[in-house]
Order: C-alpha cells, then structure tokens, then sequence
C-alpha cells in the first residue's frame, strides 16, 4: 500500500453551514453565542494544504484549534483551497470581514492582528 502525501503549501476557507442558534465552548478563547447560518473561517496549510483540510474532514481527532470545536455543531459545505504565495491568510480573511461579521472575536487568529479568522455571512453566501 502506499500513502501519499501532498506537500502543497497554501491557505483555505471553509464555508460551514450552522443549522440553529447555538453556544458554542472554543476551547480556552471562551464561550460564544453563534447565530444560525453560514460562516467562513480562513486557515492556512503551510506544511500541507491537503493534509490540514483532510484533518478538519474528519470525525475521530483531537480539538486542537479553535475551528475543531465549531465543527463539532457546523456542517463543513465547501472548502476553498488557495495555492498562493502572493496572498497571506490575513489578505485573504479581510475580504470575508468585509462580507460578513465577527461572532467570536480573537478565533483562530491568536497569532496576527485581525479581529476574528470566522466570519458569519449569514444567508447563504454570494461571495465573489
């Protein structure tokens, strides 16, 4: 048998659809309050952008990022993968802050300035 392991570096989104209103515990950031509808979060894959999505697909794993508790209560309905060295995961997560609205300030971006790596977009996203 072989596994093969792709070593593509990049970034993604992934647009996860939450069926009700919901509080939500994210690890040590604290508890929140999620509205129903649909949220884009921002990540980067920069050892491997197949390998980091492949772990938020499944189902057995450890929470270790603060995207793993939300999951838990969100259905993942598309992932955008985004094989880039121009743009950083920041750049690419202001154009969905520009979209939508920060639920739980500081998730997933304990490491940079911006306000939140989730966004709530509401309805169903027409995200350009």
């Amino acid at each position: 048998m072989f596994l093969l392991v792709s070593t593509v570096q990049g970034y993604y989104c992934i647009v996860a659809y939450l069926p009700g209103d919901c509080e939500i515990e994210v690890g040590k950031l604290g508890t929140f309050q999620f509205p129903s509808g649909f949220y884009v979060y921002t990540g980067s894959g920069l050892s491997s952008l197949e390998g980091r999505i492949g772990r938020h697909l499944g189902m057995d794993k450890k929470r270790k990022w603060h995207i793993d508790y939300f999951l838990e209560k969100a259905a993942p309905v598309a992932f955008l993968p985004v094989v880039s060295s121009d743009q950083t995961e920041c750049e690419i997560n202001s154009m969905f802050l520009k979209k939508g609205e920060v639920v739980a300030e500081g998730f997933g971006s304990s490491d940079c300035k911006c306000p939140s790596h989730l966004v709530f977009v509401g309805d169903y996203p027409h995200l350009e």
